[in-house]
């Protein structure tokens, strides 16, 4: 949905798209995956209706998937994607077979039918395959025809990056969300599919699930759960009244489960209260047990943590209050506000994803242990930041930018709370976000021109060197007697991000550093020292 809200947007960047994709050897099938192309930008899902039937003996997946869009232009050629080596054996509109051919992952039909404007339309496309299979996922995507420990079946999809078409037939743009989507599943005698949403209808004779999703929902979002689950729930009171809390899991974890999931409601209450109400209301909360680490599927978060604290039984802050939460359940339940309600256009962008939900963790830790444990959990994960590549990747090719979008984009939203000052301010910034870009999909602009407007503060420069370069800014300084001297330097020209330092005893001081070399008066040079909570290279000359 919104396809023409991209639009001018993918025209501002066209040129700039194609000398980066030429320096960097990207290919035809990038762009063809990553770019609203003439076949893409004329039409706009508004519902998808997918039927697969799943055979785990085979690893394959056979399925049809209806699809209803409106027309924003006249055009005579379609696009569908659907990656090798899935088929789609028949493509019909109103009864009548299309003609299509293959180019590598995208699929292109002939429209011979009038498609005029503003006319909601539909596509009927029967598909069957071997999914790729993910090696190790939620990293490597795809389909995972693992095992339980009772060595029967689970199996579980995993595809962001890679993308949904990997197993089903969508328009695989991430700026394209349907309204709304019914998940009907079939799966052999014994075995439970859970999917997102709620669960609409169950053929037991078939086996067949039917999951409706009342909400847009990103394609990669879209999950499939199949195992020997077991279902307990729960209410929790939420600014937006009652919440449906859903919980599914392996038969045997069930009251492991029911002891461990216990952080859910404070974790809801703390992050309703700094981000807002919990934006799916009506397809409800589910964590989903899978055989995978975790991913952000939405109404359905998938969990693989083990039932272990921290992240898989280890503290990735180093500060130990890393070990007091479920890492997964947190920050994959966060998604929920920074990646499934609010979306990045393109994968490029995939920081306003992973760094507010990256931040969720240090919010919750606020929320449970104060503000001193938050800073030190934030401060700690300083140590995963590679500084390899620039946090935003190329647009229009489906690539994303370095993993520094987690721990260093965390920490530069941490600095900027600081140069805010106000907290009051800064949860406004966060609950505004989800309410103004409520169910959007958003440029990284957008986000960044929000912040600047709440908070009274121009950031340009600060998002400029955080995300579109290597390093973060150096703080260059030297003292001499009383004297300290100091600059930034910066790759992004102007570079002025205010600093807090010891100017005097027992308080932390505002400076205004810029590229050129400054001056300011010292009390005591010995215990000189720069806020922590600021991240930044230190260089003394």
């Amino acid at each position: 949905m919104r396809t023409w809200m991209i639009l001018l947007t993918a025209l501002s960047l066209g040129h700039t798209v194609n000398a980066q994709t030429a320096e960097k050897g990207f290919t035809r099938q990038d762009t063809l995956r990553g770019t609203l192309t003439a076949d893409r930008n004329w039409w706009d899902v508004t519902y998808y209706d997918l039927d697969v039937t799943v055979l785990p003996d085979t690893k394959s997946l056979r399925g049809v998937n209806e699809i209803r869009y409106r027309v924003l232009r006249p055009s005579q050629r379609l696009q569908l994607d659907l990656q090798q080596p899935m088929i789609i054996d028949r493509i019909t509109q109103d009864g009548r077979p299309l003609n299509f051919t293959r180019d590598g992952n995208a699929w292109f039909v002939d429209m011979p039918a009038p498609q005029p404007k503003g006319k909601v339309l539909s596509l009927r496309v029967e598909f069957h395959g071997q999914p790729r299979e993910a090696k190790n996922a939620p990293w490597d995507g795809g389909v995972v025809w693992g095992k339980d420990s009772l060595q029967r079946p689970w199996i579980a999809t995993a595809c962001q990056g890679l993308g949904a078409s990997v197993w089903w037939p969508n328009k695989d743009h991430q700026s394209e969300e349907p309204d709304s989507m019914q998940i009907k599943v079939t799966v052999p005698a014994g075995l439970i599919a859970v999917s997102n949403g709620r669960l609409r209808a169950l053929d037991g004779s078939a086996n067949t699930f039917t999951w409706f999703v009342a909400n847009p929902i990103n394609n990669y979002d879209v999950a499939l759960n199949i195992g020997h689950y077991k279902n307990f729930t729960d209410t929790y009171k939420g600014e937006a009244g009652p919440l449906d809390l859903s919980y599914w899991v392996i038969d045997y974890n069930l009251d492991r489960a029911k002891s461990h999931f216990s952080v859910v409601k404070p974790m809801m209450a703390c992050f309703e209260h700094w981000f807002g109400p919990y934006p799916f209301y009506k397809d409800s909360y589910k964590l989903v047990e899978t055989p995978h680490l975790g991913m952000e599927h939405q109404s359905a978060v998938a969990y693989g943590n083990r039932y272990k604290m921290g992240y898989r039984g280890t503290d990735l802050s180093g500060s130990g209050w890393g070990l007091k939460f479920d890492f997964i359940i947190v920050h994959e339940s966060g998604h929920e506000w920074f990646g499934n309600n609010i979306t990045s256009k393109d994968i490029a962008d995939m920081w306003v994803h992973e760094s507010f939900t990256n931040y969720s963790e240090t919010i919750f830790t606020e929320c449970q242990y104060g503000k001193e444990a938050a800073e030190a959990y934030v401060q700690g994960i300083r140590s995963k930041i590679a500084n390899d590549k620039p946090i935003t990747g190329t647009y229009g090719v489906n690539e994303e930018g370095s993993s520094d979008m987690y721990s260093k984009g965390a920490n530069m939203l941490h600095t900027i709370r600081q140069i805010i000052g106000n907290d009051d301010t800064f949860r406004k910034i966060l609950r505004g976000l989800n309410k103004t870009f409520y169910h959007q999909t958003v440029t990284a602009r957008q986000v960044e021109d929000y912040i600047n407007s709440v908070s009274g503060k121009n950031f340009n420069k600060v998002f400029d060197q955080y995300l579109r370069h290597t390093r973060p800014p150096v703080f260059e300084y030297s003292i001499s007697g009383n004297t300290l001297r100091y600059r930034w330097v910066a790759d992004v020209k102007g570079f002025d991000m205010p600093l807090k330092v010891s100017l005097l005893p027992g308080r932390m001081t505002f400076i205004k550093p810029t590229q050129q070399w400054q001056t300011a008066k010292l009390f005591d040079p010995a215990k000189f020292e720069v806020d922590k909570n600021f991240y930044v290279k230190l260089r003394k000359v």
